[in-house]
């Protein structure tokens, strides 16, 4: 269980990339297993997207004054956030090829 800093040092960090980001998904990852969520990861680092998976307090409090900040109230349970930082499609067509190869994931 991470300490009050350690929060605060996930909430920067969080906070820097969406700053830094043209396009966010959000995504219920509930159901996917752990070679899927590495999967996506590895497809995610090939496209250049980052991907984060936080609490969802932190991840409201990271989101705060940021152009996306109306996609605060939709962060519950398990979830994924996904950023794009160069083509605002890559994130989008990251998450539609994930699901297409993976039924009842994501």
């Amino acid at each position: 269980m991470l300490d009050f800093e350690g929060k605060k040092a996930v909430v920067d960090e969080v906070s820097k990339i969406v700053a830094k980001s043209n396009a966010v998904i959000a995504a219920e990852y509930h159901g996917t297993d752990v070679a899927g969520i590495t999967e996506f990861r590895a497809r995610a680092r090939d496209k250049g997207v980052c991907v984060k998976v936080v609490k969802n307090t932190l991840a409201r409090r990271a989101f705060e004054g940021t152009d996306f900040e109306c996609m605060r109230d939709g962060f519950k349970g398990p979830i994924l956030l996904a950023f794009s930082q160069r083509e605002q499609s890559d994130v989008a067509k990251l998450v539609k090829s994930f699901i297409e190869d993976h039924e009842n994931t994501l």
